[in-house]
């Protein structure tokens, strides 16, 4: 299959997903999470090892593009739920890919980027990557985010980030447990190398054996819990704060939110 938004490379046993829109800090698109579904599909039936997700530029991925939803007030309910359920879809096959995931940040991961990062079996970033559930600040509902962060650092600790979203750095990250390891920039790409390499040399059907039992094993939680994001988010997208938000965005100056004005 031929790719507009990512790039899709083969390098022995392990495959690299690039995120492929530099100039827009590869934010995420309908059709960047179309191809990312489709490039992840295509690897779990392939011959790869290992997946590698990573962006190109100077960003890893810097959410939702926002200056593709100008035409969100249009949507009907059933577009904003077909939107909802194409993102939940992303990340449950992301986390569900029979193959084990690295994600390689070297820079920003905000948002559903950084739920793309995290969600992967192992997040290796550098001291300067930056982290946040932002979506509160601009009208969202982190939602579909929630709960796989729910499910990694507990309750208590999602909220701090969840209700907040504020930035935080890898360092953090690695403590709450977001983050595998922090390496230095000149050594990441060796260090993913050097990952791929031990995963690859691993049984395969052990490996997406393994992947199964830990994905069975959180399935009747998750399913609940995306059930209700999904939901969440869908009702959010009609609010008077979203769209406030997504103009305030747009229009580069602070939200005033509904309660404000």
């Amino acid at each position: 299959m031929s790719y507009v938004t990512i790039l899709v490379a083969d390098d022995g046993e392990v495959r690299t997903i690039t995120l492929n829109r530099p100039e827009r800090r590869n934010a995420m698109t309908p059709e960047m999470q179309v191809e990312l579904i489709a490039a992840m599909e295509e690897a779990a039936v392939s011959s790869c090892r290992v997946v590698v997700l990573r962006g190109a530029g100077d960003a890893f991925c810097s959410g939702l593009d926002l200056a593709a939803l100008q035409g969100m007030e249009d949507k009907s309910a059933a577009e904003h739920t077909a939107d909802v359920e194409r993102i939940g879809r992303l990340f449950r096959t992301l986390y569900e890919l029979p193959k084990p995931t690295i994600a390689a940040v070297h820079g920003a991961a905000i948002a559903g980027g950084t739920g793309l990062a995290t969600i992967c079996d192992f997040t290796l970033a550098v001291p300067a990557a930056k982290f946040g559930y932002t979506e509160v600040s601009i009208g969202f509902v982190p939602a579909l985010v929630s709960a796989f962060l729910a499910l990694q650092v507990g309750d208590k600790r999602a909220r701090d980030l969840l209700l907040t979203g504020r930035l935080f750095d890898a360092a953090e990250a690695h403590r709450l447990g977001l983050v595998n390891e922090v390496v230095s920039p000149d050594a990441l790409e060796e260090r993913v190398r050097a990952l791929a390499q031990v995963l690859a040399a691993n049984s395969p059907e052990s490996l997406a054996a393994t992947k199964r039992l830990l994905a069975a094993q959180n399935r009747v939680w998750l399913d609940a819990a995306i059930a209700q994001a999904m939901e969440a988010n869908a009702r959010a997208r009609e609010t008077a704060d979203f769209r406030e938000g997504i103009r305030s965005f747009l229009e580069k100056r602070k939200p005033v939110w509904a309660k404000e004005r």
